[in-house]
């Protein structure tokens, strides 16, 4: 009886829970996004900062993030709340404000102000970075915390999971919109010598426009407050997970969660999935960029690819819940992946010099709509695959600690997004980009072919890495996660019953 209590009491979400869930990534994706599709061109086409130095940028915010996102974890767990029910969601309402300034600030063409003065704009890029980063990880801790303290039950964590993934999708849809406008067409100059092709028109390549981009950014910027406190106002967290009454913290308690974490298997596994999946998403939203601007000639329409790899979530998500009950998460989330690689596989062997660019420029985008329905698996499911392992960790530790293991499996994603970086990075650097210490490239037939052949193949190695770690790394599969349910429903109660018998002894 307590515990059939204790399920109904932190259970039994409706439609206002779960739109409000989703409009946390509706807001923080508006500028996340933001970083996916334009700080790498930005730097290097409008700052005009060098490949080498933006990597160094990246693996600098990541050595703080070691230090920063464990930091804000334990910060949320511990920190007092004086109103119930406010624990994680308090936050989303305290830093959407500065969020959505430090994203403005990063996208500032500060170059004018610095002039020729590399060091200076380097650090500002640096810092700027940083400082969104550390905002960001702010908000987003405590964020997918919400997701454990808004319901116990399993099939609604599911669901919170799908709406959570939507409203990612609908914030991403922010950033694409404005890089269909952000581009202008300009004439090809190779060493100050304007290009044109062979019937005398001049050739036409992608620019950057930095002024349309921060009338974007501060738009997108104001969204993102509204969504955030929107999220805020319509999430209800159900269970109370404060530290008992005169609980203190105990010397090396941090480290002893972080030893505990990375003993658990599946929180391990899925950590790396989620780095090695956010590395392939951004990898391909920055890295498609350059391949429109340089080999298809249209850096506009680097949108329709991400357009093309997201439209499936919107048919998927209607599917989701009956595939999982019938397989399992892990089960469809790993066959999807596979299909990824597949379907970018067939790409890679179809040569570029049997079809026109215009045609090459389709079948690119039929075949990321493959790859974007593959995906739409691991996308919509990542963070209950995530939650399936706090509660594996929970169930063996019996410890409320989701607000150092979010800062974790956040620190991971973030090392995906360094990944992502290198891998664009050193890609630019093997073809030539910047080797003459400019970021002035107009690469030759060969390099732009390169440039096109790089962004298929590694999509397609990163999905297998992802469908192996899964489907044969990974523990949680579908009995498992049935049998995590009864045994956290237990200790649940249990919990409930001790706070009851604390009440009547006082």
């Amino acid at each position: 009886m307590a515990e059939q209590t204790k399920t109904a009491k932190t259970s039994g979400i409706g439609m206002k829970d779960k739109l409000g869930y989703a409009f946390g990534d509706v807001g923080s994706l508006m500028v996340f996004g933001l970083v996916n599709t334009f700080l790498q061109v930005f730097y290097t086409e409008t700052l005009g900062i060098t490949p080498i130095l933006v990597m160094i940028i990246m693996i600098i915010a990541r050595v703080w993030d070691a230090i920063n996102d464990p930091l804000w974890g334990r910060i949320v767990d511990k920190a007092p709340c004086k109103r119930p029910g406010t624990r994680y969601k308090r936050w989303l309402v305290y830093l959407a404000l500065p969020l959505a300034l430090s994203s403005i600030i990063m996208f500032l063409n500060v170059r004018g102000i610095f002039g020729d003065n590399p060091a200076l704009t380097v650090t500002y890029a640096t810092i700027s970075y940083i400082l969104f980063g550390m905002l960001y990880t702010g908000t987003n801790i405590p964020y997918g915390s919400m997701a454990s303290v808004i319901t116990t039950d399993d099939k609604e964590r599911n669901a919170l999971s799908v709406f959570r993934s939507v409203g990612s999708t609908l914030g991403g849809f922010g950033p694409m919109a404005l890089s269909f406008v952000s581009y202008d067409k300009v004439q090809k100059v190779v060493e100050g010598v304007a290009q044109f092709d062979t019937d005398g028109n001049p050739v036409m390549v992608s620019q950057l426009n930095p002024t349309k981009l921060i009338i974007g950014v501060a738009i997108l910027a104001v969204l993102c407050v509204v969504f955030s406190i929107l999220c805020a106002k319509f999430s209800t967290e159900r269970v109370v997970t404060e530290p008992s009454r005169g609980e203190t913290k105990k010397k090396g308690e941090t480290a002893r969660v972080l030893k505990n974490l990375l003993k658990t298997r599946s929180f391990v596994v899925i950590s790396i999935v989620g780095m090695l999946f956010l590395a392939a998403q951004m990898f391909q939203t920055t890295y498609n960029s350059y391949v429109f601007m340089k080999f298809f000639g249209s850096g506009g329409l680097a949108a329709v690819t991400q357009v093309c790899q997201y439209l499936p979530v919107a048919v998927v998500m209607f599917l989701a819940g009956k595939l999982v009950k019938k397989f399992g998460r892990k089960e469809i989330c790993a066959i999807g992946l596979l299909f990824v690689a597949i379907s970018f596989g067939v790409l890679a062997i179809i040569p570029t010099t049997v079809v026109s660019r215009t045609i090459l420029m389709y079948l690119f985008f039929v075949f990321s709509l493959l790859g974007g329905i593959g995906n739409s698996f691991i996308f919509l499911m990542i963070w209950a695959l995530a939650n399936d392992a706090i509660d594996d960790y929970f169930i063996k530790y019996r410890s409320h600690d989701e607000g150092t293991a979010y800062s974790i499996f956040s620190f991971m994603r973030k090392l995906g997004q360094t990944i992502a970086a290198i891998i664009v990075n050193i890609s630019l650097i093997a073809i030539g980009y910047g080797a003459d210490g400019t970021t002035n490239f107009a690469p030759s037939e060969a390099q732009a072919t390169s440039m096109y052949y790089q962004s298929i193949i590694i999509p397609a190695v990163l999905s297998l890495a992802m469908f192996l770690l899964l489907m044969f790394l990974y523990p949680l599969g579908k009995q498992a996660v049935l049998d995590m349910q009864e045994k956290k429903n237990a200790i649940y109660a249990e919990e409930a019953s001790n706070v009851e018998n604390e009440a009547v002894s006082e």
